[in-house]
């Protein structure tokens, strides 16, 4: 038996770092419109519009242009936005508040604007997983996210030129994020034991909320103090830490143990040992990708669903929470900014504590791991779309307690990621992670622009009531989603994802022994156990080489 090797200084420790750091950038690039259009829309300007809108509807009457230039923008461009450009160094006659905003975008050009990055998004999750496995994920997630940040250094001057061209900007944003998620899961599966799979991941996915813990805040500031008008500094900002990550990211993670120079005999012993079985050591000899048993798969389809309904949740707080706390809890830009990141700061600790119970309780044989996964799913979904139900009734008169509760709802949906969901792809189908993990973001990305429009057609007028069917709605979706991961989810290593028997020995190491669905989920106990003993994977004296 192969001597576990400390995960503090290792090569795999590095590397969860440098994954932490990689989604914090990929977040941080794709939720800084999310602050950012706070700042760049002239909200006074939108609200006198769609009275004017109002009015013109039902007693025919045009538009005050005392208040509106609908010909140029703010540089003397011609279409810079949806629907023109308000001159904020005009004195309103009624005495309006004026808000600083350069772009007139209503509350449908701002919902296009967050979901243009999601059609690109969509279309590259899957390239992005059969890219990883077949020529190993540092250089695609590398690529990938030099790209975007590129991308993002252009937004300031493309948003000032066109809002079409700023969409346009942000689906190829999108399409270079695509690739990042699916990559990340097949690099996983090369280098993460299976004792410590949820612990390293969870550091990697850590990294996600942190960036909405620090965009939040750090944009709000430099929305206000930032340089070149405020708000596009954040962008210039945000680039610089992307291409200073890109450096490190090159030198210091690679796609294998076997590929790494620096790394110590006994570490890569004991983590190619430990996946034996597992993963095959040898790309050439993984053969085509089982694409009928995969896409007729119920696990899979567990995870697809469960995904979707994941995201629903995910994007409508990931887009619209700054929106919400300006247009209901009406929170002036600089507490926005903070309390927006306040729930993400909740989350990123929740995923940490769930990774890490989520492996004693499996160590220690408390739970099988088809039973983490279920009951940790089932804390990080329905106990969100309890708080969701609380956040629809507590408006701005209870603000602390509706902001309580938003936290609260945030943060559980962390245990999804520390031992639900998420870690499903490396327990069903480990050689194939990125593959059945691209296939499931590509479909859960459809909510990445669904969303967005839905609650911009939902919150036209910005009330409380129309916040609270937006928040039923991702209640709902979020009950479902629970309800059939509990039903249809396993922990087996699949047949077709077996390494071929004239590679490896595969009889030795599953994942787990559960059965796909519920019904044989809930066996005696006794079965369960003895099934355990067998084959589980937390037995390392199951370890043997053909």
């Amino acid at each position: 038996m192969t001597q576990a090797v400390p995960l503090w200084g290792s090569s795999r420790f590095t590397l969860a770092l440098m994954a932490f750091l990689a989604f914090l950038n990929f977040f941080s690039l794709r939720v800084n419109i999310s602050f950012a259009i706070v700042c760049m829309v002239n909200h006074t300007a939108i609200a006198h519009l769609s009275a004017q809108v109002n009015e013109t509807t039902s007693h025919n009457a045009s538009f005050n242009t005392d208040y509106m230039s609908l010909s140029s923008g703010p540089n003397g461009t011609n279409g810079n936005n949806g629907l023109g450009s308000f001159d904020i160094n005009r004195s309103s006659s009624d005495g309006m508040q004026q808000e600083d905003g350069e772009m007139v975008w209503d509350k449908h050009t701002q919902g296009l604007i967050h979901g243009s990055l999601y059609w690109g998004y969509v279309l590259t999750n899957l390239a992005g997983g059969l890219l990883a496995d077949r020529y190993g994920g540092k250089h695609v997630i590398g690529l990938a996210l030099l790209g975007a940040t590129l991308l993002t250094l252009l937004v300031p001057v493309v948003a000032r030129w066109n809002v079409v061209g700023l969409m346009v900007l942000r689906f190829f944003t999108g399409v270079s994020h695509g690739f990042v998620s699916p990559a990340m899961q097949s690099l996983w599966s090369q280098w993460a034991p299976p004792l410590e799979s949820s612990r390293l991941r969870s550091i990697c996915f850590a990294g996600s909320q942190m960036g909405k813990v620090l965009t939040y805040p750090l944009t709000a500031v430099l929305c206000e103090y930032g340089f070149d008008g405020g708000w596009p500094s954040i962008f210039y900002a945000q680039g610089v830490f992307g291409l200073t990550w890109f450096v490190l990211w090159c030198l210091l993670v690679f796609d294998s143990p076997a590929k790494h120079p620096r790394i110590s005999r006994e570490e890569r012993v004991y983590i190619e040992t430990s996946l034996e079985g597992i993963m095959s050591t040898s790309k050439q000899k993984r053969g085509p990708v089982p694409w009928l048993s995969i896409l007729t798969s119920p696990c899979v389809w567990a995870i697809i669903v469960t995904h979707i309904c994941s995201n629903w949740g995910e994007y409508t707080f990931l887009t619209n929470i700054p929106t919400y706390l300006k247009e209901v809890l009406q929170y002036e830009v600089k507490k926005n900014g903070l309390m927006s990141s306040l729930p993400y700061v909740f989350f990123w600790l929740t995923i940490g504590l769930s990774s890490w119970l989520a492996d004693v309780v499996r160590t220690k044989r408390f739970l099988s791991t088809l039973l983490t996964r279920k009951v940790f799913n089932t804390i990080g979904q329905l106990l969100p779309a309890i708080s969701l139900i609380g956040v629809s009734y507590a408006g701005r008169e209870h603000s602390a307690l509706a902001m309580t509760l938003l936290t609260v709802g945030i943060a559980l949906t962390g245990f999804q990621y520390g031992g639900g969901l998420f870690l499903s792809p490396g327990d069903i189908a480990p050689r194939y992670a990125g593959v059945v993990y691209g296939i499931s973001n590509t479909m859960a990305t459809l909510p990445g622009f669904l969303s967005p429009l839905a609650i911009g057609y939902l919150t036209v007028d910005q009330t409380q009531e129309q916040w609270r069917a937006v928040f039923f709605i991702s209640a709902a979706i979020y009950v479902f989603g629970s309800i059939f991961f509990n039903l249809f989810a396993s922990a087996t290593l699949q047949p077709w994802a077996h390494p071929k028997s004239d590679d490896i020995d595969v009889t030795i190491r599953a994942p787990d022994t559960e059965e796909c669905l519920l019904d044989d989920a809930l066996t005696n106990s006794d079965s369960n156990d003895h099934k355990d003993k067998v084959t589980n994977p937390l037995s390392r004296s199951s370890l043997t080489k053909k």
